[in-house]
């Protein structure tokens, strides 16, 4: 049986998404099937393409050319120029991609970037990211964002909130659930049987004992000894600081951080350009490339594909991972 192709979201049409979409076609070609949900006049000039109306239909499509699953918008793509009234489309475009992958039309879901202000001047976007939408979308309570590379693994805890409120944000059920999260995704989808955790602390070397803080004392080793209680194999609270060097990283497949930078700031200096996007705790397969709709460099012609092509790559590694399972 055919594994079904996975379904490529256009995101912001005026950023980097349709030119990402379109090298990262040339240089895969059929080797991993995917294909792109938007309006073609979108594409840059001269892409190759043809208009399929079914997922199914993407396979019959030669290597070098991209299919396309045609989603009319109201205006043209001005590049690093968001037009509000394409707004509605992109959100209506993600929608379709969720009805499609929870179908089985598409074996995963994978994101471009949208413009989370322009959604919002454009539609009213009551949602703080792309994560929290498709969670909406799925129905479920709670997701974790993954930030994935070949050397490194990372979830924060607290995500897009100011660092000042991080600390009155961490509960105890937040956190478990954080931690069970991840490990069911490694489980699920990266075919790891028995996964290794490390927890960071908040404060700096974890607290020292509370000379610098209690977080550690009070919330984070009660979790974690929790954890352990149910089965995980998990270490900390950590030093952050001692963490991401090549012997730490050994010794855990994931990290689980309290705070955004100190989950994303390791990752995007260990592969800036190949960071993937993992939303784990769906009920599909949902990656992103970890960068943003790059308005500056938009229409230039310089984009470079490479962390969609690692994340496509990745989603078919999920896919082909909880088809085993």
């Amino acid at each position: 049986m055919r594994t079904p192709p996975i379904a490529l979201t256009c995101g912001e049409p005026s950023g980097v998404g349709p030119e990402i979409a379109a090298k990262a076609r040339a240089r895969l070609g059929g080797a991993l099937p995917f294909f792109w949900v938007g309006d073609p006049s979108h594409l840059p000039q001269g892409t190759p393409h043809r208009i399929i109306h079914a997922p199914a239909e993407a396979a019959g499509v030669p290597d070098e050319v991209l299919p396309v699953l045609r989603h009319d918008f109201p205006a043209a793509a001005i590049p690093g120029r968001p037009a509000p009234e394409n707004a509605a489309a992109v959100i209506s475009v993600i929608e379709r991609g969720v009805a499609l992958v929870m179908r089985g039309e598409a074996s995963a879901l994978c994101t471009a970037p949208i413009s989370k202000k322009a959604l919002k001047d454009g539609a009213g976007f009551a949602f703080p990211g792309h994560t929290e939408f498709l969670a909406h979308l799925a129905g479920v309570k709670r997701v974790v964002m993954m930030l994935a590379c070949d050397d490194l693994r990372v979830v924060p805890v607290t995500i897009h909130i100011p660092l000042k409120d991080v600390p009155k944000a961490l509960t105890e059920e937040l956190l478990l659930d954080t931690i069970r999260l991840t490990e069911d995704g490694l489980r699920r989808d990266f075919g790891l049987q028995a996964p290794r955790l490390a927890v960071a602390g908040l404060n700096p070397h974890a607290g020292e004992g509370g000379a610098m803080g209690h977080e550690e004392m009070r919330l984070i080793a009660p979790v974690i000894a929790r954890a352990r209680d149910e089965g995980s194999v998990i270490a900390g609270p950590l030093p952050a600081d001692t963490m991401f060097h090549p012997a730490a990283r050994a010794r855990y497949d994931a990290a689980i951080c309290m705070y955004h930078d100190q989950a994303l700031i390791p990752i995007k200096t260990l592969d800036f350009a190949g960071g993937v996007n993992v939303t784990l705790g769906l009920p599909f397969i949902r990656t992103s490339p970890d960068h943003g709709t790059a308005f500056d460099i938009a229409g230039k012609g310089i984009a470079e594909p490479t962390s969609l092509i690692a994340a496509l790559k990745m989603a078919a590694e999920m896919a082909a991972a909880r088809s085993d399972r």
